[in-house]
């Protein structure tokens, strides 16, 4: 896939992500694109390992599921991380 073909997986795995977990991710579209792309990658990655397959096509299911898996690990991830630090300066 192509840069472009990234960005909008991206994009639109964050605004599903938003969507599955809204308290867990903070931040506008900017911050829902980047946990969107970083975790289309994560499930590559995860998909790979575990599977033999990555992030293959734009238009294939497979990489839509492991894209949205990735989003919610990396999601989770970053609200633990957010969620902590925001934590610890109120103490």
């Amino acid at each position: 896939m192509g840069i472009i073909a990234w960005i909008i997986l991206g994009l639109i795995v964050g605004a599903i992500v938003k969507a599955i977990m809204p308290g867990r991710v903070g931040g506008g579209w900017v911050t829902s694109l980047v946990l969107g792309v970083v975790g289309a990658i994560v499930g590559g990655w995860i998909g790979s390992a575990l599977f033999g397959t990555g992030v293959e096509g734009f238009f294939d299911l497979g990489t839509w599921i492991l894209a949205i898996i990735g989003g919610l690990i990396v999601a989770g991830i970053y609200g633990m991380v957010t969620g902590r630090s925001h934590g610890h300066t109120h103490a």
